[in-house]
């Protein structure tokens, strides 16, 4: 399961901030079995977190998780550049997540993260929270392997069904 893990923080990019979020959750990607086979750090714009996630994908990753940028503010545009680049919904993991968010915190109604397919890659918005993204892995953790050997299948009944 190659996995690339975006951070969208721009005082991360500028190198004001640390990366935690963007470690910790590539630590619970290696975890659940992916092998994280790129990295990225990007600015809060939308062109250049649609150019990383096109790139990516582009690159045969079967997994994207970005984190950061999911919030309400201006600068949050993760959720509309990932729009931008999926061909189609898979909301499912965003809304589980949201779902297991609110058992934790009355915020978790804030995030407004997305995920989706782009040709044969799953692309899921997590938070920038380090907590949040530790709290919420889990969800969607047991589907993986499934959803990355359904979205290799070239055809004919899903794997697994």
């Amino acid at each position: 399961m190659k996995t690339a893990i975006i951070t969208i923080s721009t005082s991360v990019a500028a190198g004001a901030s640390e990366d935690t979020s963007g470690g910790l959750l590539a630590e619970l990607a290696e975890a659940a079995g992916a092998e994280v086979v790129a990295r990225d750090v990007v600015s809060d714009d939308r062109k250049a977190i649609e150019a990383v996630l096109r790139r990516h994908a582009g690159a045969g990753a079967s997994l994207i998780f970005t984190t950061g940028g999911t919030g309400l503010t201006k600068d949050d545009v993760t959720p509309e550049a990932t729009r931008a680049v999926i061909d189609r919904d898979a909301p499912g993991f965003a809304e589980a997540m949201r779902a297991e968010s609110l058992r934790h915190t009355p915020m978790g109604i804030l995030t407004r993260g997305v995920s989706g397919i782009a040709g044969r890659t799953l692309i899921v918005n997590f938070p920038g929270n380090p907590k949040a993204i530790r709290e919420l892995f889990g969800v969607i953790a047991p589907t993986l392997e499934h959803v990355v050997a359904t979205l290799q299948h070239e055809g004919g009944p899903t794997p697994g069904h």
